[in-house]
């Protein structure tokens, strides 16, 4: 009898122990299944509750608790705990599951950090064959933003990189935390906080940059200043967003087919020579008849279509082109064809600029047995007679702040390892105003986090647009010299790409070299590893006679030419006369000796100074070298 009321009394009391952990809380949508916590530092954990109740946090043999605010709101942290998983962490009554333990990465910026990996990157293939790692997870922020700071983020979720989500993830990052995965041994989360498109102040704090001097100030200061107007402009905003976004998806079944059949009258439709001429707006709908002596081996080249497309024939759906993924060579089904006429009609938007664009030069065309039936010429077609026009949608979430208020401030107390950054093609047109605004904005978030200088990696400009041999006043060129100049503060790394770029593409698709010079860095940076991070740095310069000497840093093993015997990418000049191209040879495995013209006493030397200048000047590592400028005199 003696025994049994002791059981009874133990059960009483872990019964009342247990209660107390019994209150409701809420957490943000970080802390949720397959989430990465990183490793050995304290372990951030915060929500909502009950005022005065308790809130027990689990994780890993490690226990925590806290009492609820009065305002609702509780933190606490967890110790530092090792790399490992999975594991469970129980909040109260919450249970997290497949919970892993590594190195969590912010991965921000615009499009090029955006860029999907199913989106035409080289190797992407490889990638997807080998099925992923389910050591490393991603979760993806919605674009989203906000003139007021909100307390979490407005959806996302965790996802394993297996071959079903693996395509939907950036990239670069993907190329970054493959390689964190496989040399330091321990997962890693990717926190992607990203949007095409976008220019640096969107993602800093308003506040901050109203009391600086730029062009974002009134901006700034009007945001920071009249939040409430500004709330209301941006519901009106989302609303035409939400009802543009409708409009865009698949069109109603009967209205494509009526739209694009052959018996469609399409008299009352404008018309339009393809590809030269581009009138097209909002939901574009254009048709071209062409006719056919057999349906047998008919495809279809059509491969510029910007940004998304859905292409029929005869009434049916032939192909659906989603942006940035390549519109590819189609084997047309013979059932969907006739001999004789036929009609090719697409439906096409462009979210980005509301200017859809179909077809290029001697890219449009269908092959029947091998021959040639050309598709460019006049089409008919209409921004209105199928479909209603688009809301207007305003780019708000370029103006100061308004990212950051919704996609960095409410992510801003998760314990990370550190940030990589790809952006800038948004800014270089006021190139004058980027260290500043950049500086700004990596100060501004390591302070939100309040975990001291934490790493922050970020990609030079590649190469792009139409080469030039002398480009003295390229904007890209100046934001470049920026990004640059940003390597000031403590714990930056660049990943110089001014190599891999492309001419007509501002989005290069080779992202494994971006993401694993990133890496490079973040082996220096974050690890405190002895490697070469970077390609060749420009140190020091002298004078004899009518010679430079150049001296470069970082070179490894010394400098090497990928091409040719002459160093490329030099130009000099001075306020008397226009920049030229210049000679430069490697003397030894530090230095290039570049010979002054006649007749210049003072001036300046460049090198990769152009928006898509022809370099080949590398280290043994083939590491480009970074692009720079110094005076001589």
């Amino acid at each position: 009898m003696k025994h049994t009321w002791k059981l009874f009394v133990l059960f009483i009391f872990f019964s009342c122990e247990s209660s107390k952990f019994n209150s409701q809380v809420d957490l943000p949508r970080l802390f949720s299944d397959g989430m990465v916590l990183q490793r050995d530092v304290a372990i951030s954990v915060w929500g909502k509750g009950i005022p005065g109740k308790i809130v027990r946090v689990s994780l890993a043999g490690a226990v925590t608790s806290g009492t609820v605010e009065p305002d609702s709101t509780w933190a606490m942290k967890l110790p530092k705990l090792p790399a490992g998983g999975p594991y469970a962490m129980e909040v109260n009554q919450q249970k997290i599951n497949d919970v892993y333990i590594g190195d969590v990465w912010v991965a921000g910026g615009q499009s090029n950090m955006e860029w999907r990996l199913k989106s035409q990157v080289i190797g992407a293939e490889k990638e997807f064959a080998e099925g992923g790692n389910p050591q490393i997870r991603f979760f993806k922020i919605p674009n989203s933003y906000s003139a007021v700071k909100l307390e979490d983020v407005v959806g996302g979720e965790w996802k394993v990189a297996d071959s079903v989500n693996l395509k939907d993830f950036s990239a670069v990052a993907w190329f970054f935390a493959k390689r964190n995965n496989q040399e330091k041994k321990v997962p890693v989360g990717i926190i992607e906080s990203n949007w095409g498109g976008t220019p640096v102040e969107g993602w800093t704090d308003a506040e901050i940059l109203a009391e600086l001097e730029g062009s974002f100030n009134e901006q700034a200061t009007d945001i920071t200043e009249n939040n409430a107007s500004w709330e209301a402009k941006l519901k009106e905003n989302e609303a035409n967003r939400q009802k543009r976004d409708s409009m865009m998806s698949k069109p109603d079944s009967l209205t494509a087919f009526n739209a694009s059949a052959l018996s469609y009258d399409d008299s009352k439709w404008n018309r339009i020579s393809l590809p030269q001429a581009n009138p097209l707006q909002h939901i574009a709908w254009a048709r071209k008849k062409f006719r056919l002596t057999n349906t047998d081996d008919v495809s279809l080249h059509l491969p510029n279509l910007d940004q998304m497309a859905y292409v029929y024939l005869n009434g049916k759906l032939l192909h659906y082109k989603d942006w940035g993924v390549a519109m590819p060579d189609i084997e047309i089904p013979d059932e969907m064809l006739l001999k004789g006429e036929n009609v090719l009609s697409v439906r096409a938007i462009n979210s980005w600029n509301n200017q859809p664009r179909i077809g290029q030069e001697d890219e449009m065309y269908l092959l029947e047995s091998g021959k040639k039936i050309s598709l460019e010429g006049t089409w008919a077609y209409s921004n209105s007679a199928v479909e209603p026009q688009l809301p207007k949608v305003e780019w708000y979430n370029w103006m100061p702040g308004m990212m950051y208020n919704a996609m960095i401030d409410p992510i801003s107390k998760y314990s990370i390892k550190g940030a990589i950054w790809y952006q800038g093609e948004s800014n270089a047109g006021r190139h004058e105003e980027y260290k500043m605004l950049f500086s700004t904005m990596i100060t501004n978030w390591r302070e939100n986090w309040g975990i001291g200088d934490f790493p922050f990696l970020f990609v030079q400009l590649a190469n792009y647009m139409e080469r030039q041999e002398v480009q003295a006043d390229s904007d890209w060129a100046f934001l470049r010299e920026a990004q640059t100049q940003t390597l000031d503060l403590p714990k930056t790394g660049m990943a110089t790409i001014i190599d891999i770029g492309e001419a007509g593409d501002i989005h290069p698709k080779n992202k494994k070299d971006v993401g694993e010079r990133l890496w490079l860095q973040a082996r220096k940076v974050a690890y405190g590893e002895k490697n070469v991070a970077s390609g060749p740095e420009f140190d020091s310069l002298s004078r004899n006679g009518n010679e430079l000497i150049l001296k470069f840093k970082s070179i490894g093993e010394g400098l090497k030419l990928t091409e040719g015997e002459d160093v490329k990418g030099f130009i000099i000049g001075n306020e008397d006369s226009d920049f030229q191209l210049v000679t430069a040879m490697i003397s030894d495995k530090e230095s290039i000796i570049i010979t002054v013209p006649d007749g210049m006493e003072t001036g300046e030397i460049r090198y990769a100074w152009a928006d898509n200048p022809e370099v080949n000047l590398v280290n043994n590592q083939n590491l480009p070298a970074v692009p720079f400028r110094a005076k001589f005199e």
